[in-house]
């Protein structure tokens, strides 16, 4: 059986490589990305029980006080042992300033891109600004927060961060 995949915040983003042999469920705030199901994070409604979920670069869109609801919803959703894969922009160690850090297929980024959104993106669509940021340590106490066992919390090249999150399978409240 073919496991059941959220992806919220999708985008016009597809899944990674290595969840393509799951059934993907495409969840996002804007209509224009054509997803499986029109709803903001923070209040998803009813939409089933997942196996995994993996969201990319969503999280810092939120104020932080809706990164808290995002994912005590992730974790409302997911089925007993279900998987949360959750990558957001890295900002350990990064300067608020124009010094470009990296290039990338949109271009040159730099730390003012890294906390407040792509500035040409964010002009265009103001669900690309940044509302909040994560360093290893913050991405791993919000997963605790919401119930999750913390698997791991990875900083990736690119400024990218991974935490990986799981449901117990005796699931308990959120604390």
């Amino acid at each position: 059986m073919s496991a059941r995949i959220l992806h919220p915040g999708c985008g016009n983003e597809p899944l990674p490589e290595w969840l393509k042999n799951g059934t993907e469920v495409r969840l996002d705030i804007d209509e224009n990305c054509n997803p499986d199901i029109n709803a903001s994070i923070t209040d998803m409604g009813e939409i089933g029980e997942f196996d995994l979920i993996y969201t990319c670069h969503t999280l810092e869109h939120l104020y932080q006080y809706d990164v808290e609801k995002a994912l005590s919803e992730f974790y409302r959703v997911l089925k007993p042992g279900g998987m949360a894969f959750i990558m957001v922009p890295d900002v350990e160690g990064v300067s608020c300033d124009t010094n470009v850090l990296y290039e990338s297929l949109a271009g040159p980024i730099c730390g003012l891109d890294l906390y407040y959104g792509l500035t040409r993106y964010v002009q265009a669509n103001p669900y690309y600004a940044h509302h909040t940021a994560f360093v290893k340590e913050t991405m791993a106490e919000q997963l605790k927060q919401a119930g999750f066992e913390v698997i791991e919390v990875k900083r990736l090249p690119a400024y990218n961060l991974m935490g990986v999150g799981k449901k117990p399978e005796e699931a308990k409240c959120p604390s």
